[in-house]
Order: structure tokens, then sequence, then C-alpha cells
């Protein structure tokens, strides 16, 4: 087998498909198709074709009509499709993002547990009240956002910062009781808000300063098998238009992260 020219050892024209599709030899057995994930250095990812399960989602499901492509970024798209990887137990929180189309932005993954905090997660529910850190990446993996929930007991406080420790702002929980409010705030200042719709916090609207809603958080329905057997939780973000920073950046982190930092308990207490 010969390689394409400026195509890096290994990669080779799908015997079974078209030509300029590229899969992967590893001395064995063949990949799945770069459009799939597999993906070499200098390789540019091929874009898969739209994805009826999101599109479902985002339309049926979260009642988001379609608009038109954004930026192809976690900041410059305005619908964020956000689902959880689906485990039986959940010992580390890591969600895939993509755009209305189901092209993959970027992912959320939970850092910096040890083996004891995951013992204590598979045998309690203690682990809710622990500091949680979550890095948002882009869709080359790099860290964009760095959150850090510290411990709680019933109201939550999320601290948001880039990659360089710059401080962006932080996310503060507002009361205990009833539909529960955040606080967004930057700079010893209240930019917006985040208000859950009912008592158990999983569709939000989002204001800015003014009590203009500038975004939505709407739950989707995961499927029947998902909710009996694991922890997996899927919703989608609509941002209204382009919002300024730090508000941006902020809403995102909110959206992103909002089963580990936000939600409540399962007694709503927090």
């Amino acid at each position: 087998m010969t390689t394409h020219s400026n195509t890096p050892a290994g990669w080779y024209p799908d015997p079974h498909g078209a030509a300029q599709t590229l899969r992967y030899w590893d001395g064995a057995q063949w990949t799945d198709h770069t459009h799939a994930g597999q993906q070499a250095p200098g390789v540019p990812q091929q874009p898969a074709g739209p994805d009826p399960k999101v599109q479902r989602q985002v339309q049926q499901e979260a009642g988001v009509a379609p608009s038109g492509p954004g930026g192809g970024t976690l900041f410059s798209e305005p619908v964020l499709v956000v689902n959880q990887k689906a485990k039986l137990i959940e010992l580390t929180n890591e969600y895939k993002v993509m755009d209305q189309q189901g092209h993959q932005l970027g992912s959320v993954v939970e850092v910096g547990q040890s083996a004891l905090r995951k013992v204590i997660r598979f045998v309690s529910s203690l682990d809710q009240y622990l500091t949680h850190r979550l890095e948002i990446r882009d869709a080359h993996g790099q860290p964009v956002l760095l959150l850090t929930r510290p411990a709680k007991i019933f109201k939550s406080r999320v601290l948001v910062t880039r990659p360089d420790g710059q401080q962006v702002g932080e996310i503060v929980q507002q009361n205990v009781f009833g539909k529960i409010n955040f606080a967004i705030n930057a700079g010893g200042q209240q930019i917006g808000a985040i208000k859950a719709e009912n008592w158990r916090a999983w569709n939000f609207a989002i204001v800015d300063h003014a009590e203009n809603e500038v975004a939505r958080i709407t739950k989707t329905w995961e499927g029947l098998a998902k909710t009996m057997f694991t922890t997996a939780d899927n919703y989608v973000l609509q941002i209204h238009y382009q919002l300024p920073e730090p508000l941006l950046s902020l809403v995102v982190a909110t959206a992103l992260t909002v089963d580990t930092a936000l939600k409540q308990d399962a007694r709503g207490l927090g």
C-alpha cells in the first residue's frame, strides 16, 4: 500500500469506500474513518454529516428552531448540545459538547480526583459536598476554561478562570429552597443571573444585569434505558445573540458544568 503524498505514515485511502476518505492501518486492522474520530497529526478532520439524534434533541426535545451556522467553536455557536457520557456508576464527570448538527466542539472533564475520592463517590453521596474541579476543553483537547466548585454544605459557588490563572468571574447560588437562582459576578459586580424555572433546577433562563434573557438551558430526554440504568444527563444551551466578555465565558461555563457545579442534590437542598 502506498500513502498519499503529504499524508502521515499509516493512513491510506479507505479500501471499501471513497478514495478521499482516509483510514488508519495499525499493522493488524483498519480503524474507524477519520471523521469518526481516528485522526492523525497533520490530517484535517473530515466533517461528518448532521447527526439526526442531535438534531432531534435540539429541535424536538429542547424546542430550539434551527439557526444559521456559527463560528465552529465553544464561544461562537448559537446552540451548544451537552451530553454526559453514560456510565452505570459515575465516578468522574465527562461531557461531550457539540453544535446543533452534532459536530463535536469540545468536552468537559472532571480533574484532580484521587482514588479515595472515587471510592467515596462509589459508596456514598458525600462527594457532592466536596470540592470539584473541571476543565472545559476545545475540539483539540486544550483547556479554555477552568472551574472550581469549593466544598459546600447547601449553596454552591463556582470560580471560573482562564488556563493561565486569570480570573473570569464566579457563579454564586443565591437561595436554597424553591426555584434556585444564581448570581453571575465579575469584577466585584453582578453582571447577570441564572434562574431555575422549576424546583429541580434543570431548565434555566439566563439573564443579563438588566434582566433581559440572553440564553436558556433546557434538559432533554436521554432515553428510557439511560434514565433507568445510567447517570447520564443531556441538555441544550441556546444563546440568543453574541454576548460580550466576560458574560459570554461565564454563560458557557455555566451551561457546560450545570450538572456537577450547580444542580441540587436529590433532596433539592442545594
